[in-house]
């Protein structure tokens, strides 16, 4: 009987804690969890859409590979739930859960700032209407769906979701909020969320289970 695992990912706009947060609860995961950061791989000088869902798809990859050895992966990154729904390998998956790392755009514009410029597409103003974009993204699969939904790569199948209405079961992001939360408190939620989303795998009722492409 083949190994089965899950892809936990924690998206959402930069400068929101999701780096910070994977690794505050690093010791304490599953030791079947494997940690990584989407931009290990390597990032562009000027970021794209399509560079992206190619990135994604080639960590959906590596982490068929690792579910084949029974090991889960946490992926942080800003890839939304849509777009990882829609990479060409996304029904291999033996699972998938996603959260969203938020944060308020005073929170965003101070973490920003204690950056510096070094910081990849460091553009205040896409940085926040993006992290609004997210915030509705998470709640409602048809919210403003022309934001990542283009044809650049055709490889991608949009048509798996684009027709989910708000509410769909399977439609599931949840959100932790950082602004003005202690670390500790922030990591202990992410850490409640992960154990939460394997519960519900090995009991075969996470959402976003083998088959969660048909109907």
């Amino acid at each position: 009987m083949p190994s089965l695992a899950v892809l936990f990912k924690l998206t959402g706009s930069s400068c929101g804690g999701k780096t910070t947060l994977a690794v505050a609860v690093k010791e304490s995961l599953d030791p079947q969890i494997e940690l990584h950061d989407f931009d290990e791989v390597g990032v562009p000088e000027i970021p794209s859409s399509t560079w992206r869902v190619r990135t994604t798809e080639q960590w959906v990859r590596a982490a068929i590979d690792l579910q084949g050895e029974g090991r889960h992966v946490l992926l942080t990154g800003q890839t939304p739930l849509g777009e990882l729904l829609a990479v060409p390998s996304a029904p291999q998956l033996d699972g998938i859960a996603v959260c969203l790392v938020d944060v308020a755009d005073g929170g965003r514009t101070t973490r920003l700032a204690e950056r510096g410029s070094s910081h990849p597409g460091a553009n205040l103003e896409s940085l926040i209407n993006w992290a609004a974009w997210h915030r509705q993204h998470a709640a409602d699969p048809r919210a403003r769906q022309q934001v990542i939904v283009r044809d650049d790569w055709p490889e991608m199948a949009w048509q798996r979701w684009t027709h989910w209405e708000r509410g769909d079961p399977r439609w599931v992001v949840e959100t932790i909020d950082t602004t003005a939360v202690p670390l500790k408190e922030s990591s202990e939620e992410v850490l409640a969320w992960v154990n939460r989303q394997l519960a519900s795998w090995r009991d075969g009722t996470l959402p976003l289970r083998p088959g969660w492409e048909h109907g």
